[in-house]
């Protein structure tokens, strides 16, 4: 399992920098080539305007990937904070911040990403700042238990007995105690992050043509499944490939991080 993981991710890596040097065009058009089979000269095939599907899907991860890293930790920024400040504080801030997480809990996460997307439009800049909008509750109502766990440890109540601030006892008391559990949730939050990046991009609300994009990629590959099956079977293995590293990273981490395995 952890072969794998470390394997598939490295060669993911190794395929956006090489993509990069290599200078790979995913928009040129050959319609020459119209949805050819994989070949010596295009080794995944071509799509349904004779572009290189090979050139395209690493295209295709370089988005998602920036997607999602920035998704990530923007969102885990956004609810270490509010968790935090509510474990802590307590009382009326408390119940003020967990009942705004509520009312964003209320709703399936994937709907108010699309109908926060439908309404701010398409475009990268937009898919990012949806999936922000909605991606923070998680680790909010986790650093948010943690939190109220830690305000009653021993050094936390003798840090505040010698004066330090509310602030120097949530970041160098507590916060280093969150770190673990919030880099766990974080290594199965990418996958998440990415299925509803490739999910939005196959709704049109996603990344626009002439960018390439796995789920866009997914929703043109679709009308040929019977005539061109590699362009679909390409796309959908190459992601879930990445999202199945992804998890299974996830759970090489929590292994690593969990204390309470390794006494075991």
């Amino acid at each position: 399992m952890k072969a794998f993981s470390l394997l598939t991710l490295s060669f993911w890596l190794c395929a956006v920098v090489i993509g990069h040097l290599a200078g790979w065009d995913p928009n040129r058009i050959d319609l020459n080539a119209i949805l050819q089979w994989p070949s010596a000269q295009h080794w995944l095939g071509t799509d349904d305007l004779g572009r290189d599907i090979l050139a395209r899907v690493i295209h295709g991860v370089q988005v998602s990937l920036m997607v999602t890293v920035i998704v990530t930790v923007v969102t885990l920024i956004i609810g270490l904070s509010i968790g935090l400040v509510a474990g802590y504080h307590g009382g009326r801030m408390d119940h003020l911040l967990m009942q705004l997480t509520n009312v964003f809990l209320a709703f399936p996460g994937m709907l108010l990403a699309i109908a926060f997307a439908a309404v701010l439009g398409a475009g990268i800049n937009n898919l990012i700042l949806a999936l922000c909008l909605t991606g923070w509750v998680t680790y909010a109502r986790l650093s948010r238990g943690q939190a109220l766990a830690l305000r009653q440890r021993l050094h936390v109540l003798a840090a505040e007995s010698l004066g330090a601030s509310a602030l120097r006892v949530m970041l160098l008391h507590m916060l280093p105690l969150l770190i673990s559990i919030l880099l766990v949730e974080a290594a199965y939050s990418m996958a998440s992050v990415m299925i509803a990046e490739a999910s939005l991009s196959f709704l049109g609300l996603g990344i626009q043509a002439p960018h390439a994009s796995w789920g866009a990629m997914l929703r043109d590959a679709v009308r040929f499944m019977l005539v061109a099956p590699h362009y679909v079977l390409t796309v959908g293995l190459c992601m879930m490939s990445l999202i199945l590293a992804i998890n299974l990273g996830g759970d090489v981490l929590r292994d690593k991080l969990d204390v309470r395995s390794e006494s075991r």
